[in-house]
């Protein structure tokens, strides 16, 4: 493994050390500064702030067996830092990369399979989603997972993950039927609902904090095409898309085959809003009654047409930017998406760094028929459930190029969402959750769970991994010993 090895030279640096531990067990796999194959990870990624960083070597595992190698080294190793690449849709610094530690690659385990009666489609946690939709289609099968297809399959899993088939099904993490996964001792174990029942049920919301998960089995049922794409209105007429939104977000009887999110976005050079509604029925049907209100708005585009999950999920990549999500829940009502619209527009047009910032706002229902299947199939972490009536999640993005910036737009952010929970506190549609998909690390989502599930997710974390690896060694993501 010389050749190997040369490349770190004669440093001795704690992670120095990691590498060349791995390298001379698992050779090929491992790539350090220089390689192309490390080059081709770091630029993978999607934020500026994870691409910024420069881990000490990069492993790329084949196999379970492989991470399983790695992941004894490391954790026999205390000074050993490392991270958890997927996709890394995740845009805060060190979600998914690392300074001066590991990065663990999972891409090259993509591989997607089918059971015999096509029930179970077993997904390589490497795998994106448009991976697993380009598969399917052509069987006539679907599960649920992410709506853009570079998102990467066991990140949005293990936060929960919003699908446009959770008013069916719920949210992916509740179809998973079992996790294939390393433990920080090295073990390759399976949990589901009859083996490691508690461990299955915490890695369903409770992100990277119990080993590295090398395979999902998804329950999987037939799906042929659907309609899909915008409509776009003049923000003058956001009022009346917001009363669409809520009418539809709060309908006493929900159409469990609608799917739609509302976005507004806003351009530092223009000083103006664009509003448009991604609207999905999972049947084919042109003009489903569930959107025969909004699409009576006066509209400047309206592209809904029938299609397949595949192609409506192959989203063209974004820039190479730094990226800001912050998120909240709240009760539905229009009044307040219009007093939410107007707090931002106070902060935002009139907030200017160099090079410029565009703003999005994302509204998204999460209505009771989804929340109803969070006890299905040994339950999930969530804390989410029926009694917290319909509500909407909400996704704040900022998207900016000088990084000289980063403190500010955060600050800026923050204040923003503080201004948006307040308003939603006075009104009594305050909610407790927040998606950790879309959490920023200011924030808690994993505390918003509830006491009890913080609870069991700490009890499992010290049950399945006692020494702490993937709280102390693992610094990106939300950790458990800190609540």
């Amino acid at each position: 493994m010389n050749h190997l090895l040369g490349h770190i030279g004669l440093r001795s640096t704690p992670s120095d050390y990691c590498c060349r531990s791995l390298a001379s067990v698992l050779g090929l796999n491992v790539s350090f500064p220089g390689n192309t194959t490390y080059l081709a990870t770091q630029e993978s990624y999607w934020s500026l702030q994870e691409a910024s960083l420069s881990p000490t070597c990069i492993v790329i595992p084949k196999t379970a067996q492989d991470i399983s190698e790695a992941i004894s080294i490391v954790s026999s190793i205390e000074s050993c830092r490392f991270a958890i690449k997927g996709h890394s849709h995740a845009p805060a610094a060190g979600f998914a990369n690392i300074n001066d530690g590991v990065a663990i690659d999972m891409t090259r385990l993509s591989s997607v399979a089918v059971n015999s009666d096509h029930t179970v489609a077993s997904v390589g946690a490497g795998a994106s989603w448009l991976d697993v939709y380009q598969y399917l289609d052509s069987l006539g099968l679907a599960i649920a997972g992410g709506r853009n297809g570079a998102v990467g399959v066991a990140g949005l899993t293990l936060g929960g993950g919003i699908s446009y088939f959770a008013p069916r099904v719920g949210w992916a993490c509740d179809n998973a039927v079992n996790f294939e996964l390393v433990l920080a001792s090295g073990e390759i174990v399976d949990a589901n609902a009859t083996c490691h029942p508690e461990l299955f049920r915490a890695l369903k919301g409770g992100g990277n904090n119990f080993g590295i998960v090398t395979r999902i089995d998804f329950a999987a049922f037939p799906q042929g095409q659907i309609l899909g794409g915008n409509v776009v209105n003049d923000i003058s007429y956001r009022g009346a898309v917001f009363e669409a939104f809520a009418e539809i977000a709060t309908a006493p009887e929900y159409d469990i085959y609608a799917s739609l999110v509302t976005g507004l976005v806003f351009s530092t050079a223009t000083k103006e809003w664009s509003l448009s509604t991604t609207a999905i029925y999972t049947k084919p049907v042109s003009n489903p009654p569930v959107y025969q209100n909004l699409r009576k708005i006066p509209r400047t585009a309206d592209t809904l047409n029938i299609t397949n999950l595949s192609t409506l999920a192959n989203e063209t990549a974004p820039p190479l930017l730094n990226w800001a999500f912050f998120t909240g829940t709240y009760g539905v009502s229009a009044t307040l998406l219009s007093r939410i619209f107007d707090s931002l527009n106070t902060t935002i047009y009139n907030f200017i760094i160099p090079g410029g910032i565009s703003w999005s706002v994302a509204f998204e229902p999460l209505p009771t028929v989804i929340t109803q299947h969070g006890d299905q199939n040994g339950g999930n972490s969530l804390g989410t459930s029926p009694k917290d009536g319909n509500t909407f999640v909400m996704l704040l993005t900022g998207i900016w190029s000088n990084t000289s910036s980063d403190a500010l737009v955060e600050k800026t952010a923050q204040k923003m969402v503080e201004d948006i929970n307040g308003i939603a506190r006075s009104m009594g549609l305050l909610n407790d959750f927040q998606y950790i998909n879309y959490a920023d690390p200011s924030q808690d989502p994993i505390g918003s769970y509830g006491q009890l599930n913080v609870k069991r997710l700490r009890d499992v974390s010290k049950m399945y991994d006692p020494k702490g690896v993937f709280q102390l060694q693992v610094p990106g993501g939300f950790k458990l010993w800190s609540h």
